[in-house]
């Protein structure tokens, strides 16, 4: 059985690791490429858009798939439409692997926002030293405060073309250690964290810092995803993709 992972996250990474080593599944992982230096999971890797839903159906069907699962990062929505539209155009069984986001808990001083946009606003007035941890592509919405000053981390640096705000550019990769977060925000005098609800361990220590600080944290929600079914880890959806494997000559 052929499964096509849409990639781009730790889970989707472990999920392919641990279906390369299962007899009768066959992995493509699919990377979106904006990544320059991407960690490659085990399996066939293929890196690059689809060109939308026809181009993601004609690839269902020319590769033979099987099984599509959905495992990029909670704010790829365009992604996941375009693969709920496309394995429902050629029948492909579809299952999305959505990590479970964070919950505010007592102590927790967050601002809930619905875009990056209304991020941008909340911050304006409010903030002087701001962890901006949204992603590169995301900085042209901060780039107009220029009485903020933003510690920019993200996992490449901006296109020289890109519109920057006033501050500096921390490029790193998670997991982070909560004594990390700790000190970067102790040592740049941050007030105030940006940051989408990703969800998972590796940004985490980032939350419980601000937390254990006493710092306002500005946390863009998740945007709708299309229908279908879902699972939070990568156990279960080892377990639904067991069922279509034959037994007992294949071990799932």
């Amino acid at each position: 059985m052929r499964v096509l992972i849409l990639g781009g996250t730790g889970d989707a990474a472990e999920l392919a690791a641990r279906v390369a080593t299962i007899q009768g599944l066959e992995v493509i992982t699919s990377l979106a490429g904006r990544t320059r230096e991407p960690s490659i999971p085990l399996g066939d890797l293929r890196v690059g858009g689809f060109g939308g839903v026809a181009g993601l159906a004609s690839y269902l069907q020319v590769m033979q798939i099987d099984r599509l699962i959905d495992a990029t990062h909670p704010f790829a929505n365009q992604i996941s439409f375009n693969a709920a539209d496309a394995a429902t155009k050629v029948g492909v069984p579809r299952l999305m692997l959505i990590r479970p986001p964070w919950e505010k808990v007592s102590g927790d001083r967050w601002i809930e926002v619905d875009s990056v946009a209304a991020a941008a606003a909340s911050v304006a007035n409010e903030s002087q030293r701001v962890f901006l941890t949204v992603g590169r592509q995301e900085l042209a919405a901060f780039a107009h405060l220029e009485k903020i000053w933003f510690l920019m981390r993200m996992i490449d640096p901006p296109g020289d073309d890109a519109l920057v705000p006033l501050g500096m550019v921390l490029c790193d990769r998670g997991p982070f250690t909560l004594n990390n977060e700790r000190q970067i925000l102790i040592h740049n005098n941050i007030d105030t964290i940006v940051s989408k609800n990703s969800g998972g361990d590796a940004t985490k220590p980032k939350i419980i810092a601000a937390r254990e600080l006493g710092m306002k944290v500005v946390m863009v929600n998740r945007p709708v995803i299309p229908p279908g079914e879902q699972v939070s880890n990568v156990d279960a959806a080892l377990a639904w993709l067991c069922v279509g494997v034959a037994q007992p000559r294949h071990r799932c």
